[in-house]
């Protein structure tokens, strides 16, 4: 199967799996789950591929040991993010930026648990780079660890093992064979919706923020219920 690579070829999924096989595919699941580093790995388009390439017979393992091993491999990533948030606590927020970090990131993904809670957690293995920064942002919250296991088992289930399933049961098809690049390239496509639709809502709130300190009141304008500037002028030339 070859496959359109949606950025540098060696973070192709087929080219991943072909080259690291399954050790290599549960090592990026680890590391994109609660490692710093972790955040600008394909974690959705490789578990699809994953279980297209297990229904295709090009991965010769059976699917219930994949599935289980990406769970696994999903939830001890959540683990250790977890842990290092309790232990570097507020010292993440204070952290410059560097090529691998940005502080946007670690902020993005506070205001994300902050709005859902615990189920951010579920939540964010759908969202790239939030599901990186999530768990960490719950262990700097000092999240309660038995709700976070919780938590953690749920989500890491849902989306490591619904996707990869997803991707073996839409391998028997034929359209997907033939069409395997558009359909890769339609799960980034919704895999960023997420993000893109933070980006614009902040950036609305933003204008509004503006607006209102360019009127000086800190209030919306009255939109009309007091006089024209043009009705003031009449009155005062009377």
């Amino acid at each position: 199967m070859n496959t359109l690579a949606l950025g540098p070829s060696w973070l192709d999924p087929d080219y991943l799996l072909n080259t690291f096989g399954l050790p290599g595919l549960l090592l990026i699941v680890f590391a994109e789950s609660g490692l710093l580093i972790g955040f600008f790995l394909p974690g959705d388009s490789l578990l699809f591929t994953t279980g297209l390439l297990v229904t295709t017979g090009q991965l010769k393992y059976p699917l219930w040991l994949v599935c289980t091993l990406i769970a696994v491999a999903a939830i001890v990533g959540d683990q250790v993010g977890y842990l290092f948030g309790r232990k570097v606590g507020p010292a993440l927020f204070k952290r410059p930026d560097s090529r691998l970090f940005k502080q946007e990131n670690v902020e993005k993904a506070h205001e994300f648990f902050e709005k859902h809670g615990p189920k951010s957690l579920v939540l964010a293995r759908f969202v790239p780079i939030v599901r990186t920064f999530t768990p960490i942002i719950a262990g700097v919250s000092r999240m309660n660890y038995r709700s976070f296991i919780t938590y953690n088992v749920v989500g890491a289930i849902l989306w490591g093992v619904g996707v990869t399933v997803l991707g073996a049961l839409l391998g028997k098809i034929d359209f997907v064979h033939e069409h395997i690049e558009m359909i890769l390239i339609l799960i980034v496509l919704i895999s960023v919706v997420p993000i893109v639709i933070e980006v614009l809502r902040a950036r609305s709130q933003g204008k509004k923020a503006a607006a209102l300190e360019d009127d000086g009141t800190g209030r919306p304008p009255a939109g009309g219920n007091g006089p024209s500037s043009g009705q003031r002028g009449r009155h005062a030339k009377r």
